[in-house]
């Protein structure tokens, strides 16, 4: 049979959009592998699928599956790229979404036809809530690296977040040290890592290792991880800007239990079919 799907980016974070809502689908994730080559398949970094909500209180289900195959539970770009997808497709007309998520509820809102705001959610730094294996939660943490200290942040923005402050993102061992603190036995389901420069207390650069994908364009929840480990040092006021390969996203958070709120463009590259057994 022929599957309908849509090509979108949200920064240059690329995605393959599919409704599950009025067409069959089940993803495996040896077929997410398939598709997710850029020289077999469609290519993208993350595949979002739309499926019909589990409980009354949200409009859809957003699932979310890495290029390698595996379910994850948050993409702040996918999100804003869902919202879009679910509106120009006609499956809604409101211009505030509520999702389920395996993460818990994320609102989604329209500013305009391409600009989407998104509640991450509240920020986690309980060691077994990240999760990384540490006997006490710290603001920093160390380890070590080919005999280098190495001093970072972790939290989860629904998804676990290693973020290393760096003098310059353009200089940043991301090749190296991404896979290896990404599978890194401290965080035993794995990590985004995230390399953050920050320019003044309201703008940091920021290049991301994603978890099962590799370094992307810009990564949504890295960027909150960022903002918010930056908040956490005194380093960063909110609003801050993050500026990503890909472009750049507005960030807001007030601290404590309060929620993460991320706005950012989206981009509908184009549409269409493939073969589907």
């Amino acid at each position: 049979m022929k599957l309908k799907f849509a090509k979108m980016h949200g920064l240059g974070n690329d995605f393959v959009v599919i409704d599950a809502v009025n067409q069959a689908f089940s993803p495996r994730p040896e077929l997410v592998r398939q598709w997710s080559s850029r020289f077999a398949g469609i290519g993208f970094d993350q595949m979002l699928v739309v499926e019909n909500p589990d409980n009354d209180s949200a409009d859809f289900k957003y699932r979310i599956y890495n290029a390698d195959g595996g379910e994850v539970a948050q993409c702040g770009n996918g999100a804003r790229c869902f919202a879009r997808f679910v509106r120009e497709q006609g499956l809604t007309d409101l211009d505030l979404i509520a999702v389920e998520t395996s993460a818990g509820p994320l609102r989604l809102e329209a500013i305009d036809a391409t600009r989407y705001r998104v509640n991450m959610g509240i920020p986690r730094f309980e060691p077994d809530k990240v999760p990384i294996r540490a006997e006490a939660q710290q603001d920093l943490y160390t380890t070590e690296f080919n005999g280098a200290q190495i001093s970072f942040s972790a939290l989860s923005i629904g998804n676990p977040h290693m973020v290393i402050q760096v003098i310059d993102v353009d200089d940043a061992a991301v090749e190296t040290l991404g896979p290896h603190f990404e599978t890194h036995m401290m965080f035993p389901e794995r990590a985004n890592i995230g390399f953050m420069q920050i320019l003044d207390r309201k703008s940091f650069r920021l290049r991301v290792f994603e978890r099962g994908v590799g370094e992307t364009r810009a990564c949504g929840s890295g960027a909150c991880a960022a903002m918010v480990a930056g908040v956490q040092l005194g380093l960063l006021e909110s609003p801050a800007t993050a500026i990503l390969s890909g472009g750049e996203l507005k960030l807001e958070w007030q601290g404590g239990a309060n929620p993460v709120m991320m706005t950012g463009e989206t981009a509908m590259v184009y549409q269409g079919e493939i073969e589907y057994e």
